[in-house]
Order: structure tokens, then C-alpha cells, then sequence
């Protein structure tokens, strides 16, 4: 049974914003956060000890990481090397250089001829022998439209025409491999990509050159034993039936906001040929929260965010204060007492938002020229009107069935001017009258 320690989308770097600089050791405190977690996930393999450790991409937010950053990455995993654990380091989008062009930031382990050390940034199959046996892995790292295929053998097609014409191509260079493989030996496909039916996250925002999604059935291989992914920093298996598990790790610290539910860790694997056991382990990363509220109706606005605050456990956590008020009670906001209440947080942001000042869709007016939905003008209409959320979903539900009683017997559309008539017993009429009531 082989041992093996699955990670993914590091992001060593990222996140500085959420962060303050240690006085002690001028360095950003996420930046200590993430090599504290990293550091956490390198402990765990040296003390099983696992026998190989597979990386699936994304180390940096970019190609070009400042030296510092390189050097807090390059000496955790440089104890694997002095405790003689393989590792597969897997080339993401985020380490391209230029999208694709001109190397990529984990090439540089292979140029220095780091003992143990295999940088995957091709398609091809990598053959290692480890303490408890073989394995091979086929490494698939981050593809975008250029590696594959020209701008002639795109042209004049569609998207969808081009992700198929793009998948097709893969599926044939992947059975290539397939075909090179020994069926005795454990496998392993080690892959940085978005699958099809993926849950996503941050990296929606974070995602740097243009890839393309690809089905899970291009992955779900008999040959394959284990497939690793990288890329999606939700942790899931997108394979319930695990034959085999198509796994997402999930990124090992919380990136931003979007994150703030999602738990964060890393994959233990148990592998031996024609099965596999697999468990998830939770990493303790710091906690972001969001602490939302309207205060526009309160009397005391600022006892009402006080009382918000003390409900939430915010020491040490990254807090997102947001809450909306109207303009006249601002000089009832006391900014240094809010200060004070968020001080036991690591950091924090506070972000007032004027309701006079948001955003307001305009009310559709329901009349004979209409062509507007009743139900969607009665949902617009009852967001702008904060008092009556109480009896919104009644209101709804009470339309909901006046407007199904006899349907075809209350609408009568015509053509005549390419748009809709709503004819005068339509209950349309019947809500635009008690909204105007309202």
C-alpha cells in the first residue's frame, strides 16, 4: 500500500490585504499564515511518512512571486527532499509565465536538479519508484486554447463547437498515454483543469489565462486508480462511486470572502492497484466572517451593530462589518466606538451602506401596454418596500393563486404590435390596482 499526500492551490502570497505586517518579523501576517498551514501539511507527511507527495498547482498568485515569497514555499518543501518523500510538483494557470508563454514559476526545481523533485508541465507519464512500491502518474498540467490548437483550426466556429473540437484533441493525446502505461502498477492522473460538473469558488475570480472545461468522463478511467486534481479551491469528489475518486483537495487557506464557508485541508491516499481509500483532513485556518445587518429602521442604530458584533466570536478573525443605514442616522454612528469593538479582530473592515443611495430598480407599471411579468413587477415592487417584508411571501403566494385561477380564460395576446395585450379582466390589472392602493 502506498502512501500519498494529495494538496493543491497554495496561493503563497495571496491574500496581503486581509492582513497587517508583523512588527516582529516584517512580513505579512498571511503570508505567515500560509506557510503556517503549509507547514502543517509537510508535518503530516514526514511524520506518517507518506511516501510521495503529489502537488496539484497553482503556488503562487502569479508566475513572477517576490524572492521572499519563493523562498517561504522553497523551504517547506525542501524538508520533503531531506526526509527522501517524491514529490510531483504540477504546473497551474496561476504559474504560467504570460499565460502559457515563456516557462512557468516551479520550473526552477528542475533546473536546480532538486533530488526527489518532478515538475509536471507537460503531458506525459512519470514513472517512481517509492519505498512501499511503483506508481505512475500522469501529469496534465493547466491547457489553454493555444496549446492545442491554431487560430486557422478555430476559425469560423463556435465556442461550444471549439471546447468540443479542444476536448476530442485531448482525449486523443490522453489515450496516448493510456496506451504507454503499465496495467500492473497503481496510476495516478494528476491533473490542473475545471471538469464540468465542478462546484466553483474564488478561483472564478482569480483565474489567469482563458482554459476550458472539460467532461468528467474524460477522467474517469478504468487505468486510472486516483485521479488528483487541481484548480477548484472547493474541496469535492466529483465521482461519488469512487471508480476512482476524481478528487479536489481544495485550496489549503481561505483566499478571501468567498471562502468564508468553505473548509480548507488537504487529501490522505491509500493506494495499492485497483483500489484506493481516501480521506480528507481538515486544516485549522483563520477564520474570515461577515457580520451583516440593517440598521435603518433601529432607533439606536449603533447599539443595534454593537449588539450584532458581540453575538459573533471575532479574536483573531478576518471581519467584514456591512451594514445599511439611512443618511440621517449617520450622525448616530460613533466610528471610534465601532473601532473599538472590532479591535480584538486580527483585521477588519467596515463598509456603511446608505440605503438612499443604493441602487433601486424602478417598479414596472402593470398596464395595458405591459408586457412585463405580473409575479416578477409584484417581487420588484415588494424589495423596494421595506415595510412590508413581514407579509411579502403572503402577498406573493395570494398572486401566485389569483394569477393560476383559470389562466387561459384571463389573458388574451395579440400581435398586432409584435408585444403582448393584457386585456382588462387580466388579474394583472386586479394587483396593478392594489399596489397603487399600497
Amino acid at each position: 500500500m502506498i502512501k500519498i499526500l494529495h494538496l493543491s492551490d497554495i496561493h503563497m502570497g495571496s491574500g496581503f490585504t486581509h492582513g497587517r505586517i508583523n512588527p516582529e518579523t516584517g512580513l505579512n501576517t498571511r503570508l505567515e499564515d500560509f506557510v503556517s498551514t503549509l507547514s502543517r501539511c509537510i508535518d503530516r507527511a514526514i511524520a506518517e511518512p507518506v511516501d510521495l507527495v503529489i502537488f496539484g498547482g497553482d503556488a503562487f498568485p502569479d508566475a513572477t512571486p517576490p524572492p521572499y515569497v519563493q523562498e517561504a514555499f522553497a523551504s517547506q518543501f525542501r524538508r520533503l527532499v531531506d526526509a527522501d518523500i517524491p514529490t510531483v510538483l504540477l504546473v497551474g494557470n496561476h504559474d504560467q509565465h504570460s499565460q502559457g508563454q515563456g516557462g512557468a514559476s516551479l520550473c526552477i526545481y528542475r533546473t536546480l536538479g532538486v533530488p526527489g523533485f518532478i515538475v509536471g508541465d507537460s503531458l506525459t507519464t512519470h514513472f517512481i519508484q517509492t519505498r512501499n512500491g511503483a506508481v505512475q502518474i500522469v501529469t496534465l498540467p493547466w491547457l489553454t486554447r493555444s496549446t492545442l490548437m491554431t487560430r486557422q483550426d478555430t476559425e469560423g466556429m463556435s465556442m461550444s463547437e471549439v471546447n468540443q473540437l479542444l476536448t476530442d484533441k485531448l482525449r486523443v493525446v490522453i489515450e496516448g498515454e493510456v496506451r504507454r502505461l503499465n496495467p500492473d502498477i497503481p496510476t495516478i492522473l494528476l491533473a490542473h483543469l475545471m471538469a464540468d460538473n465542478a462546484t466553483l469558488g474564488a478561483e472564478r475570480y482569480l483565474a489567469v489565462g482563458k482554459g476550458f472545461t472539460l467532461p468528467l468522463s474524460l477522467l474517469t478511467r478504468d487505468c486510472f486508480d486516483y485521479v488528483a486534481l487541481g484548480h477548484v479551491h472547493k474541496h469535492q469528489n466529483l465521482n461519488k462511486q469512487n471508480n476512482p475518486p476524481v478528487i479536489y483537495p481544495g485550496s489549503i487557506e481561505r483566499v478571501d470572502f468567498s471562502e468564508e464557508k468553505e473548509d480548507k485541508g488537504y487529501v490522505m491516499v491509500e493506494l495499492e492497484r485497483g483500489h484506493v481509500d481516501w480521506e480528507f483532513c481538515p486544516l485549522p485556518v483563520r477564520t474570515f466572517r461577515t457580520i451583516e445587518l440593517d440598521v435603518s429602521k433601529a432607533e439606536d442604530p449603533q447599539a443595534a451593530i454593537l449588539k450584532a458584533i458581540s453575538k459573533h466570536n471575532i479574536e483573531d478573525a478576518v471581519i467584514r462589518l456591512i451594514y445599511k443605514l439611512r443618511s440621517e442616522q449617520l450622525d448616530l454612528i460613533e466610528s471610534a466606538i465601532l473601532h473599538q469593538a472590532l479591535s480584538t479582530a486580527h483585521t477588519y473592515t467596515i463598509h456603511p451602506e446608505l440605503i438612499s443611495q443604493l441602487a433601486r430598480p424602478r417598479v414596472p407599471e402593470l398596464s395595458a401596454s405591459s408586457s412585463i411579468d405580473p409575479m416578477e413587477a409584484l417581487k420588484t415592487y415588494l424589495n423596494n418596500r421595506q415595510d412590508l417584508q413581514e407579509i411579502s411571501a403572503k402577498m406573493l403566494e395570494a398572486a401566485h393563486n389569483l394569477l393560476s385561477v383559470d389562466a387561459e380564460n384571463w389573458l388574451e395576446v395579440t400581435e398586432s404590435d409584435n408585444s403582448p395585450q393584457v386585456s382588462n379582466s387580466s388579474p394583472a390589472i386586479a394587483i396593478d390596482t392594489q399596489l397603487k392602493l399600497l
